[in-house]
């Protein structure tokens, strides 16, 4: 038989697990929730690359073929948002007349200055580009952006002469200029 104080202990037990088991059913009680706005922007990009930044030439009087000691390699990397149809690659001049120059008054034309572009056809840089002089560029190539993604590369590998067919009387000496890679995306 059990003794009342070990009846009253067990009384006191199941009265407090019922509390507690009363306390631990209650229904939780929660705040509003509160969003937090978040807003990321991966900016486009576009950006070329030059395999070097120099080449020399060993000219010969009235000469066609006058070949630079070196071809040159542009890399073309882009990342662009939908609604970007075109990646266009310039080659320019800063003036059609004076692509080379002596520094005292006597020029190697635009005209003069030729690129072949992955192995096609030499080139004069006589076109209107949105980069440059008037008549002093040359477009290198065209990515449709369609059908090549909004994220890529292109390489233009230019070799490059200069024909002087068109300036006979050119007086020795060292001319120097620049040509200038630029790309554009529409």
């Amino acid at each position: 038989m059990l003794s009342r104080q070990t009846i009253t202990r067990a009384a006191l037990m199941v009265s407090l697990l019922g509390l507690l088991t009363g306390f631990c059913a209650a229904q939780a009680l929660n705040s509003s929730a509160r969003a937090i706005a978040l807003n990321a922007d991966l900016s486009e990009s576009v950006s070329v690359n030059l395999s070097a930044s120099a080449v020399n030439f060993n000219l010969s009087a009235g000469s066609a073929n006058n070949p630079g000691s070196t071809g040159v390699t542009a890399t073309t990397s882009w990342k662009v948002r939908p609604g970007r149809f075109f990646l266009r690659v310039y080659a320019f001049f800063a003036s059609s007349t004076a692509a080379l120059t002596d520094s005292v008054g006597d020029n190697i034309p635009s005209s003069a200055f030729q690129i072949s572009d992955n192995g096609g056809a030499f080139q004069a840089l006589t076109n209107a580009t949105p980069f440059g002089g008037a008549n002093a560029g040359l477009r290198l190539g065209t990515t449709f952006l369609l059908f090549s993604g909004l994220q890529g590369k292109r390489t233009d590998a230019m070799n490059f002469n200069i024909n002087l067919t068109s300036v006979p009387q050119l007086p020795a000496g060292n001319y120097t200029g620049t040509v200038t890679v630029q790309v554009q995306v529409i």
